[in-house]
């Protein structure tokens, strides 16, 4: 059976140096956006990015669900949750609906604006090389160990023993471990993640059940034209912000 992978990424133990960033973009052969790399967000063009709040470092990046809602709501089957965790996206498939940008309950997906053929990026997790057997490209630069990359499940092992021999450096919840489902990508903290940028208030169960449970309700001869709306359901609320975030130039 297939160990499914993962990374933690411990913010207690970050330096804020951005090797992660840098070891990204080359790994992915991304272009340079911003000299100042902690100011940089994340776009079709920078998958991973450094943000520091008053000096706590944290990293954002696809948290490659467990569940993954972009899995459930793509009409045209572009992304795919692998059974070595990682979701990866097939842009030769995409419509550009953009469902997937409106879906993620964490806001990753991001979209190329400016391109004539414009098409969705993200995190695949460095697929090719932890198909090998390797290591994802920003934990093998980490020079602190912020970032981890293993078994999710022997990753979510040493989590919750470093918030039980530390507690009173941690926040003693791991983003990750159970959100929408739960993700193979998990943080640690010494701060609420709602105050490092996170999402917050998410459900614990995963979203993609909300669609199955509202399917059960509509008549089988409709329940296929109704699917992508019932998908959408929940995340009505999110599209002022999606909207801010275009109109900003963001994405």
């Amino acid at each position: 059976m297939i160990k499914q992978k993962g990374i933690l990424f411990d913010s207690t133990l970050c330096a804020g140096c951005g090797e992660c960033y840098n070891a990204c973009k080359k790994q992915n052969k991304l272009p340079d956006t911003n000299t100042d790399y902690l100011r940089d967000r994340l776009s079709s063009e920078t998958y991973t990015v450094v943000e520091d709040y008053s000096g706590v470092y944290t990293r954002k990046m696809c948290m490659h669900c467990q569940h993954p809602t972009c899995v459930s709501v793509c009409p045209v089957g572009a992304f795919e949750k692998t059974a070595l965790g990682p979701v990866l996206y097939d842009a030769d498939k995409c419509l550009g609906c953009r469902y997937c940008m409106q879906a993620c309950p964490h806001h990753i997906p991001r979209y190329e604006w400016t391109s004539n053929n414009p098409r969705v990026k993200k995190c695949i997790m460095c697929y090719d090389k932890i198909s090998k057997g390797e290591g994802t490209a920003c934990s093998e630069v980490c020079p602190t160990g912020a970032t981890l990359f293993g078994d999710r499940d022997e990753l979510l092992k040493e989590a919750k023993k470093r918030i039980a021999e530390n507690p009173g450096s941690y926040y003693p919840e791991i983003f990750g471990d159970d959100e929408v489902g739960g993700s193979n990508v998990m943080i640690l903290a010494s701060e609420p993640f709602e105050k490092l940028g996170f999402a917050k208030n998410l459900p614990k169960e995963p979203l993609p059940q909300y669609t199955a449970r509202a399917l059960d309700k509509i008549p089988a001869v409709v329940g296929v034209g109704g699917a992508f709306l019932t998908g959408m359901f929940w995340l009505t609320k999110r599209k002022n912000q999606i909207a801010k975030e275009k109109k900003s130039g963001k994405e």
